[in-house]
């Protein structure tokens, strides 16, 4: 269970402990019926901050995906902030049905952090990757760049990041999560062999999106 979890379900489950007793008491029907429906929503909750045990095993060329969900958008971009040319992007929309713990795509150092605001559009949407909320983390190693971005949605719109600039991290460790439907965007270098097609379901720190190319 992802830490962030724990203050909704606590209120949750709170407010419907509450309302239990209340509605006993006081015989109340529609108190009761209230207190079943907090019962729903601490379980929606602890489904949906569900953080399972992922084992990676990729190779060091391989790219692995920094969430689960499925793949809306495989283009050709310019970056003008980390990588500053042209650039492959790998997209993944996460329903409010998938994990949303983020995981590292690659080993390295994080040269790169930046918070933008911005709007909330649905995270499924082209724009989303330009105008929505979003964090951009950089991370490099040796020759090699992966510039990954933590995209905000339509609901509660909020991003959590535990890396920061100058921090060394691993392949398929957790970096954080993003509440409540989202995307995140995967830039590579232009040469870098795309693994996965549109539409397709991928697994955070388990599925291989793309493979270096270039010698380290």
């Amino acid at each position: 269970m992802a830490r962030d979890g724990y203050p909704y379900i606590a209120v949750s489950f709170g407010a419907g402990m509450l309302l239990s007793i209340i509605g006993m008491v006081t015989d109340s029907p529609s108190l009761l019926y209230t207190a079943g429906l907090c019962g729903i929503v601490t379980a929606c909750f602890v489904f949906f901050f569900r953080d399972p045990q992922r084992v990676t095993d990729a190779d060091p060329d391989d790219i692995l995906s920094p969430a689960d969900g499925y793949i809306v958008a495989i283009e050709e971009e310019e970056e003008p902030d980390f990588f500053k040319t042209k650039v492959k992007r790998v997209s993944i929309f996460l329903s409010v049905f998938d994990v949303h713990i983020n995981r590292i795509p690659v080993t390295g150092t994080v040269e790169f952090y930046r918070y933008l605001p911005g709007l909330f559009k649905a995270a499924f949407k082209p724009e989303a990757s330009r105008k929505n909320e979003q964090t951009a983390i950089g991370i490099t190693k040796r020759n090699r760049k992966v510039l990954f971005k933590q995209i905000a949605g339509i609901l509660i719109r909020r991003i959590v990041c535990t890396v920061k600039e100058g921090q060394t991290v691993k392949q398929g460790e957790r970096c954080g999560m993003i509440k409540f439907g989202s995307r995140v965007d995967v830039l590579m270098p232009l040469d870098t062999e795309i693994m996965v097609t549109k539409r397709r379901k991928v697994y955070g720190g388990i599925t291989c999106i793309g493979r270096f190319k270039n010698n380290e």
